[in-house]
C-alpha cells in the first residue's frame, strides 16, 4: 500500500464515518477507482478505531458520567430509575445485534459483501429509506425517553450497516426517525451506540490489515491519526448541522452516487469484485 493510498483512504475515513454515507463503501469506492484494488474490510475496521476515538474524546464528560452511573447502578438503587443509567444500558443492549451477526456473518461480510454492485443498491435503497424517516418521523422523542424495545431495534439499525453502503449512522439515524426520536437525539445516540462495537471490531481485525501487501504499522498509524482529526471535526459540524438542517442533502448525494456507481458497473468502468 502506498503512501498516498494510506493517506488519502484515512482522510476519507475521517470524512465520511459519522455522516450517513456510509464509509465503508467510500472506502470501497475510492480504492477501486483511483487505486485499483480493495483496500479491505479489515483496513476500515481498523481506521474506525481513530473516529471513534474521538468520539469518545469529544463525548468524553458524556461517557464518563454514564460509565460511573452505570456502575454505581449495581449497589445504589435509586441510580437505576436515572436517565443516565438507562441510556448506559441501552448502549450496551444496541450492542449485541452487530456482534452476533457480525461474528456469524464475517467471511461474507469480507467477500460478497463488498461486491459494488451491493454497494451501489444499498446507498440507494438505504438513502430513500432516510429520506421518507425524515418526511414523515414525528421527531418528538428525546434521548432520555427512548426505550428498551427502541434501544434494540436501533441495535438491529446499526447492525446493517455491516453491509458496506448500509451506514452505521445512517441506519441508526434512518431507524431512529421513524420511531419518533428528535434529529440531535438520534445523532448522539448514534455516536455512542457504535463505540463498543467500532473498537471491538478493529481490535479483533487488527492482525489481518497488515496481511499480504497491506499497511505498515507506520502506514496504519497515520491514517488512524488523519481519521482522528478529520472525525472530530465532522462530529462537531454534523451535531450543528442537525439541529436546523433535515438530512435531504445526504439523501440526494447517496442516490447520486449510487447511480454514478451503477452506470461506471453497467459500462465496465468499474469492476465489482
Amino acid at each position: 500500500m502506498t503512501w498516498l493510498e494510506v493517506l488519502v483512504l484515512g482522510l476519507v475515513q475521517g470524512l465520511t464515518e459519522f455522516l450517513p454515507i456510509s464509509s465503508s463503501a467510500h472506502l470501497r469506492i475510492t480504492s477501486e477507482v483511483f487505486f485499483g484494488r480493495d483496500a479491505g474490510a479489515a483496513f476500515t475496521a481498523v481506521t474506525q478505531l481513530g473516529t471513534e476515538l474521538a468520539v469518545v474524546v469529544y463525548f468524553a464528560k458524556d461517557i464518563g458520567r454514564l460509565v460511573a452511573v452505570w456502575w454505581r447502578g449495581f449497589s445504589t438503587p435509586m441510580v437505576r430509575i436515572t436517565d443516565d443509567y438507562k441510556i448506559a444500558w441501552l448502549v450496551i443492549i444496541g450492542t449485541i445485534p452487530i456482534a452476533v451477526l457480525g461474528l456469524l456473518f464475517e467471511d461474507q461480510i469480507q467477500t460478497v459483501g463488498r461486491n459494488l454492485w451491493l454497494v451501489a443498491s444499498t446507498l440507494i435503497i438505504f438513502g430513500l429509506l432516510l429520506g421518507l424517516a425524515e418526511r414523515i418521523g414525528r421527531q418528538q422523542i428525546e434521548l432520555r425517553k427512548i426505550t428498551p424495545r427502541d434501544g434494540i431495534l436501533l441495535g438491529f439499525a446499526q447492525a446493517m450497516a455491516l453491509i458496506p453502503g448500509v451506514s452505521r449512522s445512517g441506519g441508526t439515524i434512518t431507524a431512529g426517525l421513524f420511531l419518533g426520536m428528535t434529529r440531535p437525539a438520534i445523532v448522539r445516540y448514534s455516536f455512542l451506540l457504535a463505540i463498543p462495537s467500532v473498537f471491538a471490531a478493529g481490535l479483533f481485525q487488527l492482525p489481518d490489515v497488515f496481511a499480504n501487501d497491506g499497511p505498515s504499522v507506520l502506514q496504519m498509524i497515520v491514517a488512524t491519526v488523519i481519521a482522528f482529526v478529520v472525525g472530530y471535526a465532522t462530529i462537531a459540524w454534523l451535531l450543528r448541522y442537525v439541529e436546523a438542517h433535515s438530512v435531504y442533502v445526504f439523501v440526494w448525494y447517496r442516490v447520486g452516487l449510487g447511480l454514478l456507481l451503477l452506470a461506471a458497473l453497467s459500462t465496465g468502468r468499474l469492476a465489482a469484485t
